[in-house]
């Protein structure tokens, strides 16, 4: 897992990647959000979609729902950045359309995107 701390209209954003998945279920995207504030103190997260279990992407299976609520409790702000165009399920376009036009959780096609969200540029 690498860590860059990214600093964009007075917010910073903890960018993180990984070829190894860091979220599979609630507790591991917890344990992921603590790691991320206690090494770096920020609360607004980019991660790569290759480190999120796929599963998540499945709405039927409520993962999605449950960490994006959890994230929302602890005033985590999340963006996950990669390309999700495999994905053909029209609940789950619509769920990313509606997260994107939030202020709280965000699908982006690249890292710089997902900055361009956490820090309120776009």
């Amino acid at each position: 897992m690498k860590i860059e701390v990214m600093r964009k209209n007075n917010t910073e954003i903890a960018v993180v990647s990984s070829d190894e998945l860091l979220i599979t279920d609630v507790q591991s995207a917890l344990d992921l959000v603590m790691t991320v504030k206690y090494e770096t103190g920020c609360t607004n997260i980019a991660l790569n979609k290759e480190a999120v279990v796929n599963d998540f992407f499945v709405l039927s299976t409520c993962l999605a729902g449950e960490i994006l609520q959890k994230f929302i409790n602890y005033g985590v702000r999340f963006a996950i950045y990669g390309d999700f165009s495999k994905y053909t399920s029209k609940p789950l376009k619509d769920f990313m359309y509606e997260s994107n036009k939030g202020k709280d959780i965000y699908f982006q096609p690249a890292a710089s995107f997902a900055i361009d969200k956490l820090s309120g540029v776009s």
